[in-house]
């Protein structure tokens, strides 16, 4: 037994090497936390057993996590996606939980001594019709796919899955009931859920605005916090009160608020408990696995994996072929959507509460729900390449996406590829149209191309990351290419093709800061536009007009600043708000330094530090207030101030050397 403090140390320790390691394999944190709830569980190393503490956090966890998908609870969304939400969502669902009922059924009839009794069929139906939320976003955002036709699909059978744990959270255990009162005990639950429901969401709106204002213009930071965490935890009290589970109670929390003008503060100031004890419920949900029964039944557990991953993807391709997608997009939706969910834990763990289903096979779907999400990340990035191999006209249709983009630029010369078709890109497009200027966009939702083509633009369905779409696009004919989007990774790949198929080519590319400003120059790009210090120089070249300074000399100084590629704008002082995470040796910084009377350099000339070695510089050296004109043989004194430029690492490397 351990006390409630040994207890938290434990899991926090766990948790924290656990997403360390599965973080340097770049695999999701969920998989982190369940292998350390595994490890430490009482089935492996037994450092940890399942106590009061332990279910209170996993609770916790589940509280916050509904939270969160209220919050992002958008009927202006639903709206514009309802026919893939309740129509290929609601389809998708629904058919999970009926074929799980026919193979419970299967199996009472093929092995009575595994008995699965419908009620426990359902539930275990309803958990394993979730998918990974955490997973699917995370690898389609890196892809750039979100906006893709099968992003757009998947994105909404992601979002009718949220919304359907909210009713099987109230199903699941009620029906634990004897048989001959289920259907009174699911009419109660309804009428309960209805008049809690009506009561809070009706008089809960206007009284949230009203009571948020109120704390808001308290001005403090601490009584938001307080408040906030008051009305998450005192809504699920309210809900479970009335018999239903704090999980709904929570959800309805973080629906009210997200009609109120505070919903992005919020999500700010919630994210680090929701991250924390959805952690922790993880650890808590890993611990329940018996690692020794899943080996001595691995087969089982294997077909467990296989047959749900299979069945599932049969489900969303099959219902995604029938709401009009082609066979390539069906295909990329089931791939995406066919391992478990974390949502499906959150239902498990209801279902194990409520003794429906035989702890033996809890264990076993537990582990396979666990592997799936395991294989899943691989099975996402590798999934273009299964679908060509599968897909028979899957290659036909990208050949005439090709070949028609092909046949639209093959009498342009001199043009400029716009690759993204967004804000930035059709602003481009517009003023290079304006100059009688020639160009061609690549874009990859879908919707906007048929949209632009329909309004006469010049733009296709396109990857500009791939070799193909930019051969088709003209690329060797092309006087330059701009990339339109803000990501790195993506842009880095583009100059890679750029460098094999045209060398000489103009690049331009956008960033959001001056972190990658160096890598993309080496990379080939001609010229890099970073957000963050162009908006600077629109405000300084606003500011000094306004001031009176001549426009001229505004305009000049603003093109000394592009000219010298930014140098002294590059750098800032970075302050508590500034997180850069992982990315902090890329970030340059500007960092001051007080040279006390022991410190290294006093009585020593700058170039004797070598600060270059370690890849900082002296920008600015001030003695008795004020800034020295200095060279790198200014000898230092005790008292100087020393600014220095550099990555993050660097600076405090050259910090350590002056000290």
């Amino acid at each position: 037994m351990h006390s409630g403090l040994e207890l938290t140390l434990l899991l926090l320790g766990c948790a924290v090497l656990g997403v360390v390691a599965f973080r340097m394999l770049h695999l999701p944190p969920m998989l982190g936390y369940l292998a350390a709830g595994v490890l430490i569980g009482p089935h492996a190393l037994a450092l940890a057993n399942e106590s009061p503490a332990t279910h209170a956090l996993a609770e916790f966890g589940i509280v916050f996590l509904m939270f969160s998908i209220g919050l992002e609870f958008s009927l202006s969304q639903l709206k514009s996606m309802r026919r893939i939400v309740f129509g290929l969502g609601l389809a998708q669902v629904v058919l999970t939980i009926v074929a799980a009922m026919i193979f419970g059924q299967f199996i009472s009839w093929w092995a009575p001594s595994l008995h699965v009794s419908w009620q426990a069929a359902f539930a275990l139906g309803g958990a394993l019709a979730m998918s990974s939320t955490a997973i699917v976003v995370k690898m389609l955002t890196e892809r750039i796919e979100l906006e893709s036709e099968h992003g757009r699909r998947i994105i909404g059978i992601l979002l009718f899955q949220d919304l359907a744990v909210v009713p099987l959270l109230i199903l699941i255990p009620s029906l634990s009931r004897p048989a001959e009162d289920l259907a009174v005990t699911l009419g109660w639950a309804a009428v309960k859920a209805a008049v809690v429901l009506a009561i809070l969401l009706f008089f809960g709106q206007k009284l949230m605005r009203k009571w948020f204002t109120i704390v808001v213009k308290r001005r403090s930071q601490e009584l938001f916090m307080l408040n906030l965490l008051l009305v998450t935890l005192g809504l699920a009290w309210i809900t479970e009160q009335a018999g239903l589970s704090l999980a709904l109670g929570a959800f309805v929390a973080g629906m009210l608020i997200s009609e109120t003008q505070y919903k992005h503060q919020v999500e700010e100031d919630i994210k680090p408990f929701r991250d924390v004890l959805l952690g922790l419920f993880f650890i808590t949900v890993g611990m329940l696995l018996n690692v020794s029964l899943v080996l001595e039944n691995w087969w089982i557990v294997l077909a467990l994996v296989l047959f749900p991953v299979a069945l599932k993807f049969a489900i969303i391709a099959a219902l995604a072929k029938a709401f009009g997608s082609s066979d390539g997009v069906a295909m990329r939706t089931g791939l995406a959507l066919a391992q478990a969910g974390e949502f499906g834990f959150v239902l498990l763990n209801l279902t194990m509460d409520s003794k429906l289903v035989d702890p033996f096979l809890l264990q076993l779907v537990l582990a396979s729900m666990v592997l799936s999400m395991l294989v899943a990340p691989f099975v996402i990035d590798n999934m273009d390449k299964l679908v060509m191999k599968v897909a028979s006209n899957e290659w036909m249709m990208q050949s005439l996406q090709l070949t028609q983009l092909a046949s639209r630029t093959m009498k342009t010369q001199k043009h400029v590829i716009i690759a993204g078709f967004g804000r930035s890109g059709q602003s481009l497009a517009t003023l290079l149209s304006e100059e009688k200027l020639p160009w061609y966009a690549l874009d990859l939702d879908p919707e906007r191309v048929q949209e632009a083509q329909a309004a006469g633009a010049n733009v296709s369905y396109g990857d500009a990351a791939r070799r193909e779409s930019l051969i088709a696009a003209g690329i060797n004919r092309a006087s330059a290419l701009v990339v339109t989007f803000a990501d790195t990774r993506l842009a880095l790949k583009v100059l890679h093709l750029v460098h094999e198929l045209a060398p000489n080519l103009a690049v331009i590319v956008r960033s959001h800061d001056d972190s990658d400003l160096d890598v993309l120059k080496k990379a080939g790009a001609t010229e890099v536009v970073p957000e963050a210090l162009e908006s600077s120089l629109m405000l300084a070249s606003h500011t000094l007009v306004t001031m009176g300074v001549p426009l001229r000399r505004v305009v000049h100084r603003v093109q000394m600043a592009r000219d010298e590629r930014y140098a002294s704008l590059r750098g800032y002082f970075h302050g508590a708000g500034d997180v850069t995470d992982d990315l902090e040796h890329t970030y340059v910084r500007l960092h001051s330094v007080t040279l006390r009377n022991e410190a290294a350099a006093v009585g020593r000339r700058i170039a004797e530090m070598a600060l270059e070695e370690v890849g900082a510089e002296v920008t600015t050296l001030r003695r008795n207030g004020q800034s020295l004109t200095f060279d790198p043989e200014t000898v230092m004194l005790a008292g100087d101030v020393l600014v220095l430029r550099g990555a993050g690492d660097a600076v405090s490397r050259a910090e350590s050397r002056l000290l």
